[in-house]
């Protein structure tokens, strides 16, 4: 599956499950550990936990490799590497403390994933 796609349909399983303020970010000019950042957050710790599971459910049907997983224990950061693209689902509190898209973002590199704000569809 190309890049972006798999970018997108990510975020569309997290869309569909209530994530909020779902955000994709180009990365691979700014690091050699991924090509893509896409980052969310779930309201609680079940829903963040909850999230990664269908994340990694959908992926695994697609016949998308998950290569490591962290967090999913505590549920306050959960992150999926699916090697070219990074899931972060975060806890509020835990999203706003480490504030990825400000460390990441250029300003220029964030991907239209046509969801608004709070990650509804548009």
């Amino acid at each position: 599956m190309e890049q972006e796609m798999l970018v997108k349909t990510i975020a569309k399983v997290l869309d569909d499950k209530k994530a909020i303020d779902i955000r994709a970010l180009r990365v691979g000019h700014l690091t050699v550990i991924t090509d893509y950042m896409l980052i969310a957050s779930g309201r609680n710790i079940l829903q963040t936990k909850a999230l990664a599971e269908d994340v990694e459910d959908k992926m695994a049907e697609l016949g998308v490799p998950l290569r490591s997983r962290e967090g999913q224990q505590e549920g306050r950061w959960i992150v999926l590497d699916y090697g070219t693209v990074l899931v972060h689902i975060f806890h509020p509190e835990a999203r706003e403390y480490y504030h990825l898209e400000k460390l990441w973002s250029d300003g220029e590199n964030e991907v239209d994933l046509g969801l608004d704000l709070d990650g509804q569809a548009k």
